[in-house]
């Protein structure tokens, strides 16, 4: 009678992948940064300290971002946690405002 919908289990593949379709724009902002050369990034991050998120998946998202419109990092921070092309892009994590607004200012 009904499509069987549950709340309470998890339902398995959580791959995000599947759920954007490959033509959209996400795909070809992920492609064109990948393409940047490494070395850019690098040469920002002098290392020491903690770990730091990954300087192509900030630049991804800020981008996208603004793509989309989005030019606050509160509400860019609201996206990755939010919306399913952000979050693909993010790889799953979950970068802070102050975070994106620290890097896209710095850097």
């Amino acid at each position: 009678m009904y499509i069987q919908y549950t709340m309470d289990q998890l339902c398995l593949p959580m791959d995000l992948e599947e759920d954007i379709p490959e033509n959209h724009l996400v795909r070809v902002v992920n492609t064109a940064v990948n393409r940047l050369d490494n070395a850019i990034f690098d040469a920002a991050y002098p290392g020491g300290g903690r770990d730091s998120y990954h300087p192509k998946m900030l630049t991804k998202v800020i981008i996208y971002a603004y793509t989309q419109r989005i030019y606050s990092s509160r509400q860019i921070a609201k996206a990755v946690r939010e919306n399913i092309p952000f979050m693909w892009l993010a790889g799953r994590q979950r970068p802070d405002f102050r975070t994106l607004n620290r890097f896209r200012s710095q850097r």
